[in-house]
């Protein structure tokens, strides 16, 4: 009996139309006819609007200079930009103190910076400083009126440096406020459940514009005349009010997401309610939730260009208030450009950071 052996033949290559970047178009962009022609038509606009924008930004702006007339006419012109960037930073801070702000916001970056990097010593210590220290350093800096640094009152603050104010105080104590509120909106208490509940749907019924018009004009109308409370107090109260109510609803929905065997199992290790809320449901309640913490964050970030009705400069403002001055008038689409850039620059980084998170304390639940 003959015995025949095979030898498989070896493995082809894939087409080559198959694989690569050809692969990938053909898949994603050519998969279809009317995919095809949708493509063809995105391509069509952004060659279209790109290379001119691109060409208007960089290549044929202007970019040195001391007054308009460095300005060709012919791109952007970033003279305006830089002439009035102190400004745009500082708003209408004295420029001899600058430093001031400089450290303060160093200070707090380094601060930041030793937490999020891993294998940095003493995070503990690092933190207990960051939460109960610097504050106080800050408003000394910011302030003034001890150490020998003159007062500046808190209506000259402004451009960037109170839009970052603004957006850090309100995140800092949105967060733990809006965790409280959670907890007592789903609390078995009826005194705890009531008066979250009308808290959190009295704040989120009001525009955060209504807001800070009310804390700014009708709230000194009663409050008794020899009690002044600052403009941007009354700002940052309406602010962290009404982000907390957002981000107490954000936490509910991860603390309902928990499964009912983890509180159970809490139960049964004889953990008190506080403790089990700190050392098992809310971790995993708030790793649940980071988007939307995230998304809260970064909404919270873009309001504060709303303080300007109240007569507080921020970012926005300052810039605009800038398109007034006669000698740069028609350059509003740098100014608007810039700060555009700035915003999307902040927000995006605070969007990849989550990402980031997420992927870290991802535990294989999804």
């Amino acid at each position: 009996m003959a015995v025949y052996i095979t030898t498989p033949s070896p493995a082809l290559p894939p087409p080559s139309n198959s694989v690569g970047v050809l692969g990938w178009m053909r898949k994603n962009l050519f998969s279809s006819p009317a995919n095809s022609i949708f493509t063809l038509i995105g391509l069509y606009i952004l060659f279209r609007t790109i290379p001119p924008t691109i060409d208007w930004a960089l290549f044929q702006a202007d970019w040195v200079g001391t007054s308009r007339d460095a300005c060709s006419g012919e791109g952007a012109c970033w003279v305006f930009v830089t002439v009035r960037f102190q400004q745009f930073m500082f708003g209408f801070y004295p420029p001899s103190e600058y430093w001031r702000v400089v450290v303060a916001f160093s200070l707090v970056g380094a601060l930041v910076a030793w937490l999020l990097i891993e294998r940095t010593p003493k995070k503990g210590l690092v933190g207990i400083f960051t939460i109960f220290c610097y504050p106080v350093i800050a408003y000394f800096l910011f302030y003034g009126g001890a150490f020998g640094l003159p007062v500046v009152e808190t209506y000259k603050w402004g451009g960037l440096m109170l839009t970052l104010i603004l957006a850090t105080i309100g995140m800092f104590c949105a967060l733990p406020i809006g965790i409280i509120l959670a907890l007592g909106r789903r609390s078995s208490m009826p005194i705890a459940k009531s008066l979250s509940v009308v808290f959190i749907e009295f704040w989120r019924g009001v525009p955060l514009i209504t807001v800070l018009f009310m804390s700014s004009v009708m709230l000194p109308i009663f409050m008794p005349e020899n009690l002044q409370i600052d403009k941007l107090l009354r700002a940052l109260i309406g602010i962290i009010f009404f982000q907390s109510a957002y981000m107490a609803e954000v936490v509910r929905g991860g603390l309902q997401a928990i499964p009912k065997g983890q509180y159970e199992a809490a139960e049964a290790l004889g953990l008190s309610y506080w403790k089990s809320m700190f050392f098992i449901i809310l971790p995993q309640a708030l790793k649940l939730v980071i988007p939307g913490i995230v998304n809260t964050f970064i909404a919270l970030f873009k309001d504060t260009t709303l303080v300007l009705i109240i007569g507080l400069f921020d970012l926005l403002a300052v810039v605009q208030s800038a398109f007034a001055d006669a000698k740069w008038i028609g350059y509003s689409v740098e100014g608007y450009v810039f700060v555009a850039a700035i915003y999307w620059v902040s927000c995006f980084s605070m969007s990849r950071y989550s990402q980031y998170l997420e992927r870290k304390l991802h535990t294989g639940h999804a």
